[in-house]
C-alpha cells in the first residue's frame, strides 16, 4: 500500500481519480468505496441515502447521498450499472467511511451492464497512484481517520 500525505492509496483497487475506489469481485460486481483523501476532505459523515439495490444508473448519475458537518455531495456512479447491495453498516452508522474506508466502510455493490466496459474509467496502479497524489496536492489534503 502506498502513503502519500498520510493518505492511504491501496495499488490492488481501481480509482475513478475524483473521490472512489472500486474493487472487482469473482462474480463480476464491483464494491465501490469512498477514497481516503475523499473522506479526510469531507470530514465526519453524519448522513448517507443511497439509491435502492434493484435501481440501475448510468454513468455520472447518483448513487448515493453522503453529509457531513461541512459537506454534502453525490457519489456518482464510475459505469453504467445496477446496485445489488448497500452496506448495511455505513447506513447505521456513516462515518465509518471515516474510520476504514477501505475495509468495512464500503458504500454499495454495483454490477455493470457490460463488464468488458466497466474499466474504461476507472484507473489503477503507478497512473491512479500518480493521479491520486497530484489530488492530494490541489486540495492541500493531509489525511486522518476520525476515532471514536
Amino acid at each position: 500500500m502506498s502513503e502519500y500525505r498520510g493518505c492511504e492509496i491501496p495499488e490492488d483497487l481501481y480509482y475513478d481519480l475524483d473521490y472512489l475506489w472500486a474493487r472487482e469481485d469473482a462474480d463480476g460486481s464491483f464494491i465501490l468505496g469512498l477514497t481516503d483523501p475523499a473522506q479526510t476532505m469531507a470530514g465526519r459523515l453524519q448522513y448517507t441515502t443511497f439509491k435502492r439495490p434493484g435501481t440501475h444508473r448510468r454513468r455520472g448519475k447518483t448513487l448515493a447521498r453522503l453529509e457531513s458537518g461541512k459537506w454534502a455531495g453525490g457519489v456518482p456512479a464510475p459505469f453504467d450499472g445496477t446496485i445489488e447491495e448497500v452496506n448495511a453498516a455505513v447506513t447505521a452508522r456513516p462515518d465509518l467511511v471515516n474510520r476504514a474506508p477501505y475495509d468495512d466502510a464500503w458504500l454499495l455493490r454495483l454490477r455493470p451492464d457490460d463488464p468488458e466496459t466497466a474499466r474504461e474509467h476507472l484507473y489503477t496502479g503507478e497512473r491512479a497512484r500518480e493521479s491520486l497524489e497530484q489530488w492530494i496536492e490541489r486540495y492541500g489534503v493531509q489525511c486522518m481517520r476520525c476515532a471514536d
